[in-house]
């Protein structure tokens, strides 16, 4: 069955641009040339609307507002899909909402909610019964959205007033790290980004790295953890201008918060002469599909993607159905998967 991810990658467009054409949702303009090839993509590709769509796909005929409706709000920047975690957990959400009878009314980013034009759309006009939330988004606007959605399920959202969804972040990462250090590795470096708090020491990968270090005895050098503000291009160029340094002055590996950031971190190490794992190790988080064919593959953690999104929507039926009454934590399990980028450990 197609989902708006296909629609998008077929047009060129985000997620977000597609749900707002199908959805018939002007808050944000979209050209006409655009909200034609995307009405003829998703017709071409059999998208079912499932009844959530205020115009028919193809047919410009009104269809009524149906009685089971629920949004998504992802915390990316706008137009912003080049981390596939996402465009996977936002799968499994159009796959569980579809399989309980809803239809999906809209998604939007954290940057489209600070717009009021779209606050408003959302509080006011969507008549949404529920909504999941992917990841933290500004508090006032976060309290703002739980005063008016009946229903809210988070993934990986820090709130125990509210059911939640998401794999242990922090024992993960530690795991990871603890790999790392069982193979002889000392000096480890970190490549992570900020959350909501604006404080590295509050970002649940980096407290896992942490604590794993220091377990060990090891005491965390701040020159090698690096705030890559979770842009791919950020993660390249710091560990590019890192790399000039003499090899003896470099940690052997490197923990990355992401599978996307550890990819072009290689990258850069690869570009400067070095070798990985034989100069430097890599370790990543999410185990993405092209993880496994860089070079070498890149060990990661290997997260539940589909699954997260899947019980979240699965969660938000739950509660608007009854069948459900306070606010569940389901954990989902995490496995590391080794590969060639943190074999043979590098002494020096």
């Amino acid at each position: 069955m197609a989902t708006l991810k296909d629609i998008a990658e077929k047009v060129g467009v985000s997620i977000s641009t597609v749900s707002r054409v199908l959805n018939n949702d002007d808050s944000k303009i979209v050209n006409a040339a655009t909200k034609e090839r995307i009405l003829a993509a998703a017709k071409e590709l059999g998208y079912r609307t499932s009844g959530w769509s205020r115009r028919s796909v193809g047919s410009g005929g009104a269809k009524p507002v149906p009685s089971k409706r629920a949004g998504c709000i992802i915390s990316l920047p706008q137009e912003n899909y080049s981390y596939p975690y996402f465009s996977q957990v936002l799968k499994g959400i159009e796959k569980g909402l579809t399989d309980r009878g809803y239809g999906l009314a809209f998604i939007h980013t954290r940057d489209e909610l600070r717009d009021p034009s779209v606050q408003q759309q959302i509080i006011q006009d969507s008549h949404i019964d529920g909504a999941v939330i992917i990841e933290g988004i500004d508090p006032p606007i976060y309290e703002a959205l739980k005063k008016h959605i009946p229903t809210i399920v988070g993934v990986d959202v820090n709130d125990p007033t509210v059911p939640t969804v998401s794999y242990d972040r922090v024992s993960a990462s530690q795991a990871a790290v603890r790999h790392l250090i069982g193979q002889g590795h000392r000096k480890i470096g970190f490549i992570g980004g900020l959350g909501l708090s604006g404080d590295m020491s509050r970002e649940k990968r980096f407290r896992g790295y942490r604590y794993a270090l220091l377990e060990a005895g090891i005491q965390p050098e701040e020159k090698w953890i690096l705030n890559a503000d979770w842009q791919i291009e950020t993660s390249f160029e710091l560990i590019s201008r890192l790399a000039k340094e003499p090899l003896s002055e470099l940690p052997t590996a490197f923990f990355a918060a992401s599978d996307v950031m550890a990819i072009a971190a290689m990258r850069a190490v690869t570009e400067a002469g070095l070798r990985v794992p034989e100069d430097i190790a890599f370790f990543g988080v999410d185990n993405i599909d092209i993880s496994q064919y860089t070079s070498p593959p890149l060990s990661t953690i290997h997260v539940p993607k589909f699954e997260i999104g899947l019980t979240a929507a699965y969660l938000l039926s739950d509660y608007l159905d009854g069948r459900l009454s306070f606010p569940i934590k389901a954990l989902l399990p995490y496995e590391l998967v080794l590969r060639g980028s943190t074999k043979g450990v590098p002494f020096r």
